[in-house]
């Protein structure tokens, strides 16, 4: 949806105007920067903000096409994530220890998006050392939902995600451990990517103060988000090549295409229920009601496969390959804590709980094991995607809930119509692309009766990436897509905002 000052337009109808002639890169960020200025005190995405760079960039970005020159995001306003180094710029990942840390050179990521011609307004918010569901920190503060700031934006690329919800820049860019991008699209109703695991190169997403390596942390993965399914799409298509310091010495990318270019190509395999924690009733009619309008629109759906992994041993998997990652960088007091804790765990316990509190003190030995069940399930996923080109699911199990920073988050509830269950099980949702190292696309597909939107989870095969991307512009163009939110966009009223579903 594009407004007169383009604040919610895509990053493709920004070039397309530029190169019209119609606006220049300088007018863009000058509008970007006047409307972070008049909204983020009330939704505080993008605390580090670099405007005079900004500035500098768009005028040189016009120079450049006065020259002829044209380039995928030349001139256009964007921000990334507080946890990417951007030179001169802190890096602090939250933890107030390292306020002062300034890196010297941009990540590879980074780097790439400035030499397409992005101009980087500023740095989002996040979590302390992106560990959190939620995004806030001693540093920047707490980052509100723009479509109802009382609400969490999710984490930990919240910031980026309430970001473009509000229209502070057309793209942006975040990491995903535990849904950390696909949470924060879900709960602000914007699109993004998890990549399959090793895809896109991540030197320079190092938390500070280490120097800028290809870390290659389990599980943990950058990707794009954007207000658009074609600009998600095109971003991927810009991180995607192999780093040259590493990979991209001996590798070159060749994609497969995606599957099948029209909506009725595809072979949908349905998933909205899991059976260690339900899901909310309006994010599984949401679904269901998707699922029937596909298959209206000639969409191969199916609720049932025998060819589907094990979701409960696949949770427990997950939960132990999370926090063996996880706990790796615990101060040596804190993992001194987590061992007393498992060594008092009852053996017969299988809750997933007891699955993470393991995998915190998981040895080498038992790692190495637990990786052997993962290869079993990658290959039980390359089997499914035989008869099935995307799984949909939910990306959480309900819409973004009420802020809740109490001490511990290992302690916290959420509640699901009405029951508490645990906070962090809510996180099988991501763990199940997460583990085999599936490439997944959140797409918003509807709002709730509250207003508050709600996403699906596109999982499709590993190496695939570009099948879960054009499904979501498929499902972009015969449903609709991003609306903006309300706490940004205060004219706008609830019927201004439809989307599918809603």
């Amino acid at each position: 949806m594009s407004t007169p000052d383009h604040a919610y337009s895509t990053a493709a109808e920004l070039i397309a105007a530029m190169d019209a002639g119609t606006v220049s890169a300088v007018e863009l960020t000058e509008a970007a920067i006047e409307r972070i200025e008049r909204h983020d005190g009330d939704i505080n995405a993008v605390p580090v903000r670099d405007f005079e760079r900004a500035l500098l960039a768009a005028r040189d970005a016009d120079a450049a096409r006065a020259r002829g020159e044209r380039g995928p995001l030349l001139g256009v306003p964007m921000t990334v994530k507080e946890s990417f180094n951007v030179a001169g710029l802190p890096t602090t990942w939250g933890i107030p220890a390292f306020k002062d840390f300034v890196p010297a050179e941009d990540a590879v990521a980074v780097a790439r998006l400035k030499a397409a011609g992005a101009v980087i307004l500023g740095k989002t918010n996040v979590p302390v050392a992106l560990g959190d569901l939620q995004t806030y920190n001693p540093l920047h503060g707490t980052t509100n939902n723009p479509w109802n700031i009382e609400r969490t934006p999710g984490g930990s690329s919240g910031g980026s995600a309430a970001a473009l919800a509000a229209g502070f820049g057309a793209v942006s860019i975040g990491s995903d451990i535990a849904g950390s991008l696909r949470i924060p699209a879900h709960f602000t109703g914007v699109y993004a990517h998890k990549p399959s695991f090793g895809l896109l190169p991540s030197r320079g997403h190092t938390p500070p103060p280490a120097p800028p390596l290809a870390y290659d942390r389990d599980l943990t993965v950058i990707g794009p988000m954007a207000r658009g399914a074609g600009d998600l799409a095109a971003m991927f298509g810009l991180l995607a090549d192999p780093d040259e310091t590493g990979p991209g010495i001996a590798h070159r990318l060749a994609l497969r295409p995606a599957r099948h270019d029209d909506l009725a190509g595809y072979r949908i395999l349905v998933v909205d229920t899991h059976p260690l924690i339900p899901t909310s009733a309006e994010v599984r009619t949401t679904i269901d009601r998707l699922a029937s309008d596909l298959t209206a629109a000639g969409v191969s759906v199916e609720r049932h496969s025998a060819l589907l992994p094990d979701l409960v041993e696949a949770a427990r998997l997950y939960m132990c390959l999370l926090l063996a990652t996880i706990a790796a960088g615990y101060p040596p007091d804190l993992y001194t804590q987590a061992v007393a804790a498992a060594r008092h765990i009852d053996p017969d316990d299988v809750s997933l709980a007891a699955a993470r509190a393991r995998g915190a003190v998981l040895s080498h030995r038992d790692w190495v094991t637990t990786d052997t069940l993962r290869t079993r399930h990658r290959a039980r996923w390359s089997e499914l995607f035989t008869e099935f080109d995307i799984v949909l699911c939910p990306a959480a199990p309900t819409t973004a809930f009420v802020h809740d920073q109490s001490p511990d988050q290992w302690t916290r509830t959420i509640p699901i119509d009405g029951v508490p269950h645990d906070y962090a099980d809510q996180l099988v949702w991501p763990g199940i692309a997460g583990t085999p190292g599936l490439p997944a696309t959140v797409a918003p597909i509807a709002r709730s009766d509250d207003g508050l939107p709600i996403g699906v989870q596109l999982i499709g095969p590993l190496f695939e990436d570009r099948t879960p991307l054009r499904f979501a512009e498929l499902l972009e163009r015969e449903f609709g897509g991003f609306q903006p939110a309300p706490a940004a966009h205060p004219a706008a009223s609830p019927s201004d905002l439809c989307g599918h579903g809603k």
